[in-house]
């Protein structure tokens, strides 16, 4: 996804092994920015945070597993950003080695959570000119701390919906935390009652509007 409006920009990017798709929000004017999930591959995302020399402030993410905030420690590192996560996932991210050994991937050990993400919590661009803003939506299911994040400052709403939604899927709800039925009653309740408009970016794989989810997702009928 790539989106701008004024001096804001989006510009959405998969990273990894797993295609996680990490969003990036940054002024043009000020150089600050916030990051959704800054996958595992450090290397490549610290590539182009320099190309675009911007100034992340913000690292936050929808679930602690390591394919979505494997490497986000050294991104901390790098920018000074802060890490931001659902208290809820604190257990998967305290044992992010242990994730990334069972898919066979090397994972250090992860830096303290800076601030724990509250549901509805607003997350701010900073900015001079334009008021952007993220909202948290807890969306438990996937894993029990699964978050998105809304905005409404494009000419589109946008979600960043994580592994809890995707085009015409869910979440997966066999991994350590899953809840198959709290999954579902979390995109129902939580993310359905968006506009219809909205346009979602998942945490893999391709967009999807809200619309099309209601009317073409086997898991929601």
């Amino acid at each position: 996804m790539r989106k701008s409006k004024g001096h804001i920009h989006l510009y959405s990017v998969p990273m990894g092994d797993y295609q996680c798709n990490c969003s990036i929000i940054y002024s043009e004017k000020t150089k600050n920015a916030i990051i959704i999930d800054p996958g595992n591959d450090h290397h490549s995302l610290i590539k182009l945070i320099d190309k675009l020399m911007i100034k992340p402030k913000l690292l936050l993410h929808t679930h602690a597993h390591f394919d979505h905030i494997g490497r986000s420690s050294e991104i901390k590192n790098h920018t000074g950003a802060k890490l931001l996560l659902h208290q809820e996932d604190l257990f998967l991210y305290e044992r992010l080695p242990e994730q990334g050994k069972f898919f066979g991937q090397n994972v250090g050990t992860p830096l303290p959570i800076d601030q724990f993400i509250q549901d509805e919590e607003e997350f701010k661009l900073e900015d001079d000119d334009l008021n952007m803003f993220l909202k948290s939506i807890h969306t438990p299911g996937h894993t029990p701390g699964s978050c998105c994040f809304y905005s409404e400052f494009f000419d589109q709403p946008t979600l960043f919906s994580g592994d809890t939604l995707f085009m015409q899927s869910i979440g997966r709800t066999d991994l350590p935390g899953g809840d198959s039925r709290k999954i579902i009653r979390s995109i129902k309740d939580r993310l359905l009652t968006l506009a219809d408009e909205t346009e979602v970016t998942p945490g893999h794989g391709p967009d999807t509007r809200i619309f099309e989810e209601k009317k073409f997702n086997p898991f929601l009928c």
